[in-house]
């Protein structure tokens, strides 16, 4: 199979969809890579490191979306749109349910589009979305710690305090990957921290986790309202996979919080959980409304770009081995945990979720991919 490694277009996303080890596995077994040039150079990973392996370096985007397959790390972007073609596939992150313009290319395009953030496992958890949500995690309490300072407009709040001054209270709605380890950044940094879930099974194994380091509580409105009205900073890392963010925090909400405390806003590529977030950029990461402070980076990964880029594709590369060696018909339909990464195909929504959040019929994918 050809496969196409592009250079990342959105703004400062220096991740690469492939280091050179990944492409050495492709090209032992018999693949053609596709690498447009300087992908991977702000990371360390030089055309010639590429071309050790066997791959071939390539001009620009026309001759990499030429190939059978792209991998690369975020959704396209509408530059991109019109260099993907019926039947090729795309495997990437793709967040369709808050993103109708994307949607509806993909659609128009009739690729076949599998996403990252909706492959599972045997454990049910999210293999392909784990190392970035363990990124995201980690930088959204530095993120955090750094927009509270007044330059930025926050209220000057040191997270672990000095000896005779209290730390700042940190508040973590969402017990998952992305809290955890907000959770851990967040307590190794000395501050006063609470985590909320509302998985009592989930909140049992956190509370052994951090062994009183970190308190505890059952997600409802009233203690999300209480809790964040106190905070100094609060992480939304809330996740339903594949569906838009469900709102926890309120436009009113906001209104009653402290003046200069922060929102981290983890779930803005599915939308965010804070009715105020809008998606903002590494250029210009944060924006005031109400005096809080939102950081709401869509790519917050992409800020650690080679750390994010080598754990992503420990993770994506037997996955898109199959893909390569089988097809995706049969590398998805052999694999039922594989199959629900299938988003959209060849003009059909394939994944509930998505098809129910942008009103689309929706086409459960081993009928389709059954009835090529």
């Amino acid at each position: 199979m050809k496969i196409g490694i592009p250079k990342e277009v959105k703004d400062h996303e220096y991740r690469v969809g492939a280091t050179p080890a990944m492409v050495k596995t492709f090209t032992k077994a018999g693949h053609e890579v596709l690498i447009q040039t300087q992908a991977g150079s702000k990371i360390g990973f030089e055309d010639e490191d590429y071309k050790k392996v066997g791959a071939t370096i390539v001009p620009g985007p026309r001759e990499v979306y030429a190939a059978d397959m792209v991998i690369k790390v975020k959704e396209p972007q509408p530059a991109e749109f019109p260099l993907l073609r019926e039947n090729q596939i795309l495997f990437c992150y793709l967040h369709l349910a808050p993103d109708p313009n994307q949607t509806k290319a993909l659609l128009e395009q009739k690729v076949v589009g599998i996403a990252f953030e909706t492959v599972m496992d045997h454990k049910g958890h999210l293999p392909l979305l784990t190392p970035m949500s363990e990124v995201a995690g980690r930088i959204a309490v530095q993120s955090g710690a750094y927009a509270l300072h007044m330059a930025s407009g926050g209220r000057g709040v040191l997270l672990g305090g000095v000896p005779g001054v209290s730390p700042g209270k940190v508040v973590v709605i969402g017990g998952g990957v992305v809290g955890t380890n907000a959770t851990k950044m967040a307590v190794g940094l000395g501050a006063d921290v609470t985590i909320l879930d509302n998985n009592l099974h989930r909140l049992r194994e956190l509370d052994d986790l951090f062994a009183g380091k970190a308190r505890t509580l059952y997600s409802t409105p009233a203690t999300v309202e209480s809790e964040v009205i106190a905070a100094d900073l609060v992480v939304g890392a809330v996740l339903i996979p594949g569906k838009v963010a469900p709102k926890l925090i309120t436009k009113g909400l906001v209104k009653q919080m402290k003046h200069g405390s922060v929102i981290v806003d983890v779930a803005i590529d599915q939308g965010g959980c804070c009715e105020t977030s809008r998606p903002t950029t590494h250029s210009d990461p944060i924006f005031v409304q109400d005096n809080v402070v939102h950081y709401c980076v869509a790519n917050m990964p992409g800020a650690c770009a080679r750390t994010a880029t080598v754990a992503l594709t420990n993770s994506v590369l037997p996955y898109a081995l199959r893909l390569a060696d089988l097809g995706y018909k049969e590398a998805l339909l052999r694999d039922p945990l594989f199959l629900p990464g299938l988003n959209v195909c060849l003009g059909k929504v394939t994944n509930e979720p998505v098809a129910h959040d942008l009103g689309y019929d929706y086409h459960p994918p081993e009928e389709v991919l059954k009835a090529l």
